[in-house]
């Protein structure tokens, strides 16, 4: 079995939005820039995950995207499958035609097991555990400030008064004076 980059990206893409989204929904451009993944894909992916009720989201300025339930009730396997991704190590994707008309090959029962076995594997590791992972590990999570800090914290320029013309004719005018 060969997890692809679609897999490798949506759990990624998952640990990024779970460590994040206490700060409110997070845009698919910042985790595209963090994790160095193509917006695109992140969209493609997304519109899976989406549709498999793992995230939501939400529109409009300050949206994004938030988790669809509790990280600890998503598993890797959950992520994995909503993404289609294939989880099947046999060569006939389980059809048992592996040798063609002839049948199943030899080591049929072994890939079989094996894809049992992965199945279980992904499914017993929930993304809170990846998230605390990465959280005993010691990454930072940047804090993104509230909205109404950012306007309160900007400095308040005072309006120019200049007093000069303001058009041609005007100026043309102030010099006929002089």
């Amino acid at each position: 079995m060969r997890l692809t980059t679609k897999g490798r990206f949506a759990v990624t893409a998952m640990i990024d939005l779970a460590l994040r989204q206490s700060n409110g929904p997070v845009t698919l451009a910042a985790i595209s820039q963090r994790q160095q993944i193509s917006l695109s894909y992140l969209e493609q992916l997304f519109g899976k995950l989406r549709r498999h009720e793992l995230v939501e989201s939400t529109r409009g300025p300050g949206g994004g995207y938030s988790l669809g339930r509790k990280a600890a009730d998503i598993t890797v396997a959950d992520i994995i499958v909503s993404v289609d991704e294939p989880i099947d190590a046999t060569h006939c994707g389980g059809k048992e035609n592996c040798m063609g008309e002839s049948g199943r090959c030899m080591t049929h029962e072994l890939w079989t097991s094996l894809n049992q076995r992965m199945v279980e594997f992904l499914d017993s590791v929930s993304l809170q555990k990846l998230v605390d992972d990465q959280l005993a590990k010691g990454i930072e999570i940047e804090n993104k400030p509230s909205m109404r800090k950012a306007i309160s914290a900007m400095p308040v320029s005072k309006p120019i008064h200049v007093n000069a013309p303001n058009s041609v004719f005007a100026l043309g005018n102030a010099f006929a004076k002089n």
